[in-house]
């Protein structure tokens, strides 16, 4: 089994796909419904990887993204709008919950996600077959 299908096989709950470099893969992690309105923030990650040096790189980030009709409240705009914004991780990569991190976004919401265990749970498998890993914020 290649280190590509073993990634794949232990993202349960991602939604992945192949790309040229290697695989991205994201998750939606909250999601908030108003009238008419509905805003997303979303957990995605790449991974490069190098068969023939045997690395992988690793990158993440946060995205929220909303649509909809305002209702007139301040994290939406009047008439028919939709916003994205992006998060990258630093060098030493991402940890904590999702209510920390949150704050980036003036947003509340009601649940804990760890960006860490990702990254940590594709290293130790990386390590398993043999591969070198590094995190990039790029």
């Amino acid at each position: 089994m290649s280190i590509t299908d073993t990634i794949k096989a232990s993202l349960i709950g991602y939604t992945i796909k192949d790309e040229s470099y290697g695989l991205s893969f994201k998750k939606a992690i909250a999601e908030r419904k108003t009238f008419l309105s509905t805003k997303k923030l979303e957990y995605s990650v790449k991974v490069k990887i190098d068969e023939a040096q045997k690395t992988v790189t690793f990158t993440d980030m946060l995205k929220e993204s909303g649509s909809g009709l305002s209702t007139g409240d301040n994290d939406m705009s009047s008439g028919f709008g939709f916003s994205a914004t992006t998060y990258s991780s630093g060098l030493g990569g991402r940890s904590g919950t999702i209510e920390e991190q949150s704050v980036l976004f003036g947003k509340k919401y009601s649940f804990s996600f760890d960006y860490g265990e990702t990254r940590k749970m594709l290293e130790g498998l990386c390590q398993k077959e043999g591969f070198s890993f590094n995190y990039s914020i790029f």
